[in-house]
C-alpha cells in the first residue's frame, strides 16, 4: 500500500513562519503527498511553491474552535479559494451540534460548501468533544450538506483520531464518502490502523516518518532471503 497519497502533510498553529511552509512544500514535492494543509494566510505561498506539481493545497476554515458565524466561514472560504486553495477543512459548530440545533449546523456546512464553489470540503467534527450519538449526527449532517469528507479532529483540542471514531464515521457515511483521520496519527502503525478502520485520508505532521517507515519495510522485504 502506497501511503503517500493518503497524507495531507500538515503545518498549522500560530507560530508557523514562512520558512516552515517552504520546507513543508519541498517535503510534499519530494514525497508526493496528496496535499499540504496550511493556515489561510499561507495558501498563496503554498500554491506558488507547488505550481506544476500534483500536490494540492488544503487550508482550514473556522479553525480551531468552529465557533464562528457562518458568514465569516463563508467569507474565509471564498478568500481561500481565490488564493488558490484546492481543499477546505472547516470546523463544525460543536456547540450547536451539542445543543441539537441541527438546522444551524446544516446551514453552516452548506454555507461553506456553497462558498467553496466546487472545491472539496472536509468537515471537522472534533470527535473528542462529542458523544457517539453526536458524531453520527454530525456525519449525517455533513452528508446532507453535500460536503465531501468528515474529519475527526483539529489536533488542537483534548484528543485526536481513534480507531473507534473512524470505524463509526465510516459506518455512518457509507463506503464511498471521504473519512479523514487527523490528530495524533504519528506512526506507520497508526496510519495503517486508521486506514484499516475506514480512513481515506490522513492528516499528519509526521508524514515523512510514516512513509519512510513504509519504504523501509518494503526494502527489508525485498532483501529477505527464503
Amino acid at each position: 500500500m502506497l501511503l503517500n497519497k493518503f497524507i495531507d502533510h500538515t503545518k498549522l498553529g500560530p507560530s508557523v513562519v514562512e520558512a516552515d511552509i517552504v520546507k513543508l512544500c519541498e517535503e510534499a514535492k519530494t514525497y508526493d503527498f496528496m496535499s499540504v494543509c496550511v493556515n489561510p494566510n499561507y495558501v498563496k505561498l503554498a500554491k506558488s511553491l507547488l505550481k506544476d506539481t500534483n500536490v494540492l493545497v488544503c487550508t482550514v476554515v473556522g479553525f480551531p474552535s468552529g465557533a464562528h458565524t457562518t458568514e465569516a466561514k463563508a467569507f474565509e472560504t471564498q478568500q481561500a479559494v481565490l488564493d488558490g486553495a484546492d481543499e477546505i477543512d472547516m470546523v463544525i459548530s460543536v456547540g450547536n451540534l451539542k445543543d441539537r440545533k441541527y438546522d444551524a449546523v446544516l446551514k453552516d456546512i452548506q454555507g461553506v460548501v456553497k462558498a467553496a464553489s466546487g472545491k472539496l470540503v472536509k468537515v471537522i467534527l472534533e470527535t473528542c468533544l462529542l458523544t457517539d450519538e453526536e458524531k453520527i449526527k454530525g456525519c449525517e449532517l455533513s452528508v446532507q450538506a453535500k460536503a465531501d469528507f468528515v474529519k475527526t479532529s483539529t489536533g488542537f483540542s483534548t484528543g485526536g483520531a481513534t480507531v473507534h471514531d473512524i470505524a463509526l464515521m465510516r459506518k455512518t457515511v457509507g463506503p464511498n464518502y471521504g473519512v479523514k483521520a487527523s490528530g495524533g496519527v504519528r506512526s506507520y502503525e497508526d496510519a495503517i490502523q486508521m486506514i484499516n478502520a475506514g480512513a481515506t485520508r490522513i492528516g499528519a505532521s509526521s508524514g515523512i516518518k510514516i512513509v519512510t517507515h513504509e519504504q523501509g519495510e518494503k526494502s527489508n522485504d525485498s532483501n529477505t532471503s527464503y
